[in-house]
């Protein structure tokens, strides 16, 4: 039984705001490089040796920043793909149907919470 043409597109409203969100926030601090592909770019804040100190500390928050970022917009890339064919979900383990309470609270999620344990507790 597939999700709803109204959910998705639902989640997909929900999913493109995050989008935006996201690369407003990557775009206060890093350069837009390709799809999903941002560069941090280094503060100025002036020469003295206490700003440089800030800059490096800046740069160095900035760059983590930056790699969750643009993980989220991976993930929501790949939900957005799936949504275009016909894949959005469904779990990618088991091949079940992701609840839509699971994907309400993370719309990005590619499979349920039972094949989730599974796989954390293996690691």
């Amino acid at each position: 039984m597939a999700h709803s043409k109204t959910f998705v597109e639902e989640m997909k409203e929900i999913l493109l705001a995050h989008k935006t969100k996201i690369e407003g926030e990557l775009s206060k601090f890093a350069v837009k490089k390709g799809d999903n592909e941002f560069e941090s770019t280094f503060p100025d804040y002036g020469s003295k040796e206490d700003e440089n100190a800030e800059e490096v500390a800046t740069y160095e928050t900035n760059l983590q920043l930056e790699a969750t970022l643009e993980k989220e917009l991976r993930d929501i890339t790949s939900a957005l793909s799936k949504m275009e064919s016909g894949g959005y979900g469904v779990c990618k383990y088991c091949k079940k149907d992701i609840p839509e309470a699971r994907l309400r609270a993370r719309p990005t999620s590619g499979s349920c919470v039972s094949c989730k344990k599974t796989l954390t507790q293996e690691l």
